[in-house]
């Protein structure tokens, strides 16, 4: 696995961030460069690349004029010895048509999605300076998973901002019960140093935000159970990653799974297998965020 850098800065300029002024405007590297990279990696043996910028669907706008990231990704999926191709921090806005079907079509994609939405509360939005609501995230979820089907969607939520009430905090913790994220991360807010939102008023207290991150985790536990558990029985292709000597199993991860965010499938091999190989196994059982299976 490696991580391939397609772009640094930001022109987003959320209220609670501090990247645009520490590395700046967005700045895309071109098609060629990133390709080039691309096959030096698979040259070396990488068998999964990960996408990443500050944000992946502004790709390209600053040095061609729009949005490149799937012009990018078509390339990419062009490269030999590449078997998976994973996109981090796709932001909600700039999920169209042309990706999810690519998603929908490219064998080499993952069908993973990470869209990091902090939150779905109209009003915290806008003092974040994002776009949307429960509304228009709903409509956007729904869109996406009728598009691609068996797609994997993983968010990032933010508690205690500035101002945030009972009330909205409430709407976001029912959007998670209800919306059922395949992966979710909850993080409490953090006063960044010369961003506008450490100024705002009504900084809400830190037990507080502690409190009710704690809660979008219980409720994203229980429907990360449910979902593992609708798993065991099936076949799942799994990456290699590495052998558990005090459990006596390999290791490795599905194409749901992105690496230290995600969890991991273990599995019973009965044969010795190579490291960065992949594997068929089936599920038969799961434990917290990671599944429990034997290789086909």
């Amino acid at each position: 696995t490696a991580y391939l850098k397609i772009g640094d800065g930001c022109d987003n300029c959320c209220t609670y961030c501090a990247i645009p002024q520490i590395r700046g405007r967005m700045r895309s590297r071109k098609i060629e460069d990133c390709v080039a990279e691309a096959k030096g990696l698979a040259a070396r043996g990488v068998k999964e690349l990960i996408v990443v910028a500050q944000d992946t669907t502004a790709y390209g706008t600053d040095i061609y004029g729009k949005p490149m990231l799937c012009a990018l990704l078509r390339e990419l999926c062009r490269v030999d010895g590449i078997h998976w191709i994973r996109t981090l921090y796709t932001y909600p806005e700039r999920i169209d048509d042309e990706l999810l079907a690519l998603l929908k079509s490219e064998k080499k994609l993952v069908k993973y999605l990470d869209m990091p939405i902090q939150h779905v509360n109209g009003e915290i939005l806008k003092r974040m300076n994002r776009k949307g609501d429960r509304q228009s995230l709903t409509a956007l979820i729904d869109k996406i998973r009728k598009a691609v089907p068996d797609i994997t969607l993983r968010t990032t939520l933010i508690t205690g901002f500035p101002g945030e009430s009972d009330e909205q905090f409430c709407e976001m913790a029912e959007f998670v019960r209800d919306t059922r994220f395949d992966r979710l991360g909850c993080f409490t807010y953090s006063a960044e140093e010369d961003t506008i939102a450490a100024t705002m008023p009504n900084q809400v207290d830190e037990q507080t935000k502690v409190d009710r991150m704690e809660h979008i985790m219980e409720l994203q536990h229980t429907v990360a159970a449910q979902k593992n558990e609708s798993k065991i029985g099936k076949t799942v292709e799994v990456l290699i990653e590495g052998w558990d000597d005090y459990i006596k199993c390999y290791f490795g991860r599905s194409a749901a799974d992105a690496p230290e965010i995600d969890g991991k499938v273990f599995f019973l091999a009965g044969r010795q297998l190579k490291i960065g190989d992949f594997a068929k196994v089936r599920i038969n059982d799961t434990l917290e965020y990671d599944l429990l299976g034997e290789l086909i």
